[in-house]
């Protein structure tokens, strides 16, 4: 996983933000049950207050929730995916076949972990190496609505597919068999070796990687600001909105309000 999850303060925040009901006031709060006689558990002679279980419902943000459930995150999947494939029509025109490529993420991008996030906020936990490996393992992930559309649409075109991801190295083989069995046969998957950042790695695939000749990269796809070349959380946050220009020509981003490198920034 790129960017893992602070567990404290996420579930912290998910329990108070997300509560249903009388089940939310409880979890949330650190007040006892009151007796009949109007005094709290603290109160002389009286036993403590047995701890009522949250319903599994509330373990589950707002986050997760809409990735795994929503409408709108299979519209705007979709919908930047179309974008991507009508954007994909004129970048590509005039190319010879082979010598032009795009790059995408993995995760959030071509192949949906939220399975994975839920499982996790179901026991109360968040994002570990450990269960993220057995995870990756398990070769679980789906594609998401309109990645496989678009993928096979530039290999149609002549182009190759490069997928960029900061797995790590050891996870790589269950990475591109798990895309197998979701239909993407990729032309390169490149993990991380030694740094999560992926400029490298877009140059390795700009100049010839993995058998692969030099390729002109014409598209970047990702869900996060750093899955595009150059860019991080403070200076883009920073720039100008001039800096954004390449987003819905050569850069699509895609929704993920479930982690990121976002995660980090303070409010304003």
């Amino acid at each position: 996983m790129p960017h893992p999850v602070h567990l404290t303060t996420r579930i912290a925040r998910r329990l108070c933000a997300v509560g249903v009901g009388a089940f939310a006031l409880i979890s949330c709060a650190t007040t006892s049950h009151t007796s009949s006689t109007g005094m709290g558990a603290g109160a002389t002679g009286a036993e403590p207050a047995a701890t009522m279980p949250r319903p599994a419902s509330a373990r589950i943000g707002n986050d997760i929730r809409w990735f795994r459930s929503s409408a709108e995150q299979r519209a705007a999947f979709l919908q930047a995916y179309r974008v991507a494939g009508e954007r994909l029509v004129a970048l590509s025109e005039g190319r010879s076949r082979g010598t032009w490529g795009v790059i995408l993420d993995a995760d959030e991008t071509v192949l949906d972990n939220s399975r994975y996030q839920q499982e996790r906020a179901l026991v109360d936990s968040g994002y570990t190496e450990a269960s993220w490996s057995r995870w990756v393992a398990r070769r679980e992930a789906r594609a998401l609505p309109g990645a496989l559309t678009f993928i096979r649409d530039v290999q149609t075109r002549g182009g190759r597919v490069a997928i960029v991801t900061n797995r790590t190295a050891a996870e790589c083989d269950d990475t591109r068999a798990n895309l197998r069995a979701e239909g993407i046969e990729a032309d390169v998957v490149l993990c991380k070796a030694e740094t999560s950042d992926k400029n490298p790695r877009f140059a390795q695939v700009a100049a010839g990687v993995n058998g692969l000749p030099p390729l002109e990269v014409i598209m970047w796809i990702g869900d996060n600001i750093q899955d595009f070349p150059g860019m991080t959380q403070a200076p883009m946050r920073a720039a100008p909105e001039s800096a954004y220009t390449d987003f819905g020509r050569r850069f699509v981003l895609l929704p993920n309000p479930m982690y990121g490198s976002w995660e980090r920034n303070p409010l304003p």
